[in-house]
């Protein structure tokens, strides 16, 4: 039965106990990305005291740092599809191999990050900035940053793995609480040390980098102890880490290429454009564009809280070989990933007023390029909520094909080629050049929505592979 068949069999919307038991997976997760994200906005705060300058820098190496997480982050997904489906199949070797394969990519990628951003931090400030790359200022405090933050690429390679393992066996409150924890820690220790209060040394940019640096390491340490202590299905003892199924993670690993092409190609084509959208100005341009995606992060948050939810209900579902059932709410969960979109973008186009309150200390070119960028995604986030959706459902199924007709056929056919005419053929500004191009987000709908019609995704994973 196609997706297409069972629709009119399906109201869009499910019982509200349905979103009721939804929301109970998806609200710790979203607070844990609400107070992050607040932090990050205090953070951002305090460097922003610093001028336009400094707050540039850091913020272009936290771009850097973003192509990593993304990483990162897809292994970790790929991981959790396998996880959350040998969990409905109660296949606790299973699940232990899952969470292998996570720690491994996890590693693997952070160590890649690590030697690079000690080894080049320079040549890649200096490619983030386009055109502000003119600005020595920049590229030596973002180098600084960079160089330094790294070094707790590996402490939170493993927070990942950890952290989203609890989140797909839908024990979302312990991530919850560990990475709040560390989050206001990073605060704390930012307030400290970049203005040197309390008797601390002032190091300012550097000052920020060793908050971020202690924060993850403590993250790690008090991951790695509470997991030890609750004992979840999927945790190993650490003599027993590399006792891979090979056969198995090779199919892991197989099926999650498609996954990685996909994601991978979606954030260097973010990373060009940011590259584009920084060389339309200076030193304001940058810190404005900045302090506009700390602000719209707050808003994110839907993301993470759709993936979790699809994952841990479908998922789950689907391992538990009911198929039907697994129909009935991919459906219900992709029609209230729009309406979630929708109210985040309503607070978000209201949270402009806060700009002159927390960005004060920027230039008015700087406050006004941030609150233009404000605008323009909250008027996307119903979009970008319902396309999260669609890939979460995907996913869910061990179905991660449809990236690559989105991500790498859409992108680089229709967004990329964009950006381009755009910034060659005109002299608009960051922010409009920014929600022209977006408007290819449309195609991407369109293109997922087919795909999903196929129903590749309505797999059960765990009889497939069998029991490892």
């Amino acid at each position: 039965m196609s997706l297409t068949a069972a629709s009119p069999r399906i109201p869009a919307f499910g019982p509200l106990r349905f979103y009721g038991d939804a929301l109970k997976l998806v609200l710790p997760v979203m607070l844990q990305q609400l107070i992050t994200a607040m932090i990050s906005l205090v953070d951002n705060f305090m460097v922003a005291g610093l001028g336009d300058e400094k707050m540039a820098a850091v913020n272009v190496a936290n771009q850097i740092n973003f192509v990593w997480l993304v990483v990162v982050s897809t292994a970790c997904m790929a991981g959790g599809i396998y996880l959350s489906q040998h969990r409905g199949a109660n296949n606790k070797e299973g699940m232990r191999q899952a969470f292998r394969f996570k720690l491994m990519l996890s590693l693997g990628f952070s160590t890649i990050h690590l030697v690079l951003c000690l080894v080049f931090p320079e040549v890649l400030i200096g490619f983030m900035l386009g055109g502000a790359g003119r600005n020595p200022g920049i590229v030596t405090e973002g180098a600084r940053f960079l160089r330094l933050a790294s070094l707790g690429s590996l402490p939170f390679g493993i927070s990942m793995a950890i952290g989203s393992s609890f989140r797909d066996i839908g024990r979302t409150k312990s991530p919850l609480v560990v990475s709040s924890v560390a989050a206001i820690l990073a605060t704390v220790l930012n307030w400290l040390l970049i203005y040197g209060n309390l008797g601390f040394p002032r190091l300012e940019v550097q000052g920020a980098a060793v908050a971020t640096v202690v924060a993850r390491v403590v993250e790690c340490l008090a991951f790695i102890g509470w997991a030890a202590y609750r004992r979840p299905d999927f945790a190993v003892r650490p003599r027993n880490i590399l006792a891979i199924d090979t056969s198995l993670f090779r199919s892991m690993l197989s099926k999650s290429a498609a996954m990685f092409i996909s994601e991978t190609a979606w954030v260097v084509s973010e990373t060009i454009v940011t590259a584009i959208y920084n060389g339309r100005g200076g030193a304001e341009t940058v810190a404005g564009m900045a302090a506009g995606w700390t602000i719209a992060n707050l808003f994110f948050l839907v993301f993470p809280g759709i993936h979790t939810a699809t994952g841990v209900m479908v998922g789950s579902t689907l391992g538990a070989g009911e198929l039907g059932e697994a129909r009935k709410k991919g459906r219900w969960l992709l029609s209230g990933s729009a309406v979630f979109g929708a109210a985040a973008g309503l607070v978000a186009a209201s949270s402009t007023a806060i700009v002159p309150l927390v960005f004060g200390n920027l230039s008015a070119d700087a406050r006004a390029v941030t609150v233009g960028l404000v605008f323009v995604i909250a008027m996307y986030l119903p979009l970008w909520a319902y396309i999260n959706g669609q890939f979460a459902l995907s996913r869910a199924g061990g179905d991660t094909t449809m990236g690559i007709w989105v991500d790498v056929g859409v992108t680089y056919g229709v967004f990329i080629p964009t950006v381009l005419a755009l910034a060659n053929l005109t002299a608009i500004g960051p922010v409009l050049l920014f929600g022209l191009a977006k408007i290819s987000d449309i195609p991407k709908a369109l293109v997922a929505h087919w795909w999903l019609r196929k129903e590749k995704w309505v797999r059960n994973l765990a009889e497939r592979e069998g029991n490892p």
